[in-house]
């Protein structure tokens, strides 16, 4: 143990050492980077928003883990200075595309320039047979340093097949009746919608999603026309085995891009407001609430809800 307890702290050495190093080396413990007039934070920012072709402030926060008030505060001076333009999302308004404004780009451009120099100034002093050595290191450190990548979702989403409404009618009376106490009634309710949608149904317009999970369904929804402007969502379901594995937003994030496909200007939904959990996934997918009413339905009094998605 205290071999290894040694060997640890020798690695944790190495690596300050060789950090300390190479910052130094590489110049950026001055205030500027590259004789710019820009911070080695404020580079990297300005590279991202030039490389990415239009992006959001808390991509650039997820993706640098930099604090959000700090990566603000750049932005804004950027901004200020004429830099970086703010722009609302064509398909959100609340999304706000960061890009560079044409003195951005010019800004961008020598930084990238000078950047680029320093390199070929440091590689410039050193054999040409150690290129190749300093490079394949830096990719080493790169690749064991690299976060291994997400893994796949451990679901996978499916159209409808005969059967699965079947499925979908047993699912929903089964586990309504056993989470809320809800009656019969609402399992014909569920029979009802989905009789229509097979004998209506409109496959450029309407469309049926089922997760699969280790080769069993495992979730469901329905996109339905309501109108040509509006598109209706039905019967979210997520079976209680596979929650918290993020289906239920996928299946509503499928529901979403396929009615911005089809044309449609919004999507509303009809719930109730004990349903807690879907209320979490459709909040969290963009939608308000604009109606609700009190109603005696399956054998309970409930606060029925509309929530609203402009597209």
């Amino acid at each position: 143990m205290q071999a290894q307890t040694n060997d640890s702290e020798d690695a944790v050495q190495a690596v300050r050492r060789f950090n300390r190093f190479y910052t130094q080396r590489i110049g950026v413990l001055t205030d500027r980077l590259a004789a710019s007039p820009f911070t080695l934070a404020e580079a990297r920012v300005m590279y991202e928003v030039a490389t990415r072709g239009g992006t959001t402030a808390a991509e650039l926060c997820r993706d640098l883990g930099m604090d959000a008030g700090y990566l603000s505060r750049i932005v804004r001076r950027f901004a200020d200075a004429g830099l970086v333009e703010r722009t609302p999302a064509a398909d959100d308004g609340r999304r706000v595309i960061l890009s560079l404004t044409p003195a951005g780009e010019d800004a961008f451009a020598a930084l990238d320039e000078g950047s680029r120099r320093e390199v070929r100034e440091m590689l410039g002093r050193l054999p040409s047979p150690d290129h190749a050595r300093l490079t394949a290191a830096m990719e080493t450190i790169e690749r064991v340093l690299r976060p291994a990548p997400a893994p796949a979702e451990p679901f996978t989403l499916r159209s409808h097949r005969p059967g699965d409404m079947g499925w979908m009618i047993h699912r929903h009376g089964v586990l309504y009746a056993r989470e809320y106490g809800w009656d019969e009634r609402f399992e014909a309710l569920v029979a009802e919608i989905a009789a229509k949608f097979i004998q209506d149904l409109d496959p450029a317009r309407e469309r049926c999603w089922l997760a699969e999970r280790d080769g069993q369904i495992a979730g469901s929804v329905f996109l339905v026309r309501a109108s040509a402007e509006v598109a209706k969502l039905r019967l979210l379901l997520v079976e209680p085995s596979a929650r918290g594995l993020g289906i239920g937003g996928r299946l509503v994030d499928e529901c979403i891009r396929f009615a911005r496909e089809a044309g449609y200007g919004k999507v509303t939904l009809w719930t109730n407001s004990v349903l807690h959990s879907a209320r979490k996934i459709y909040e969290a997918a963009g939608f308000r609430l604009v109606h609700e009413e009190p109603h005696h339905s399956f054998g309970h009094d409930l606060v029925g809800q509309t929530w609203q998605l402009d597209l």
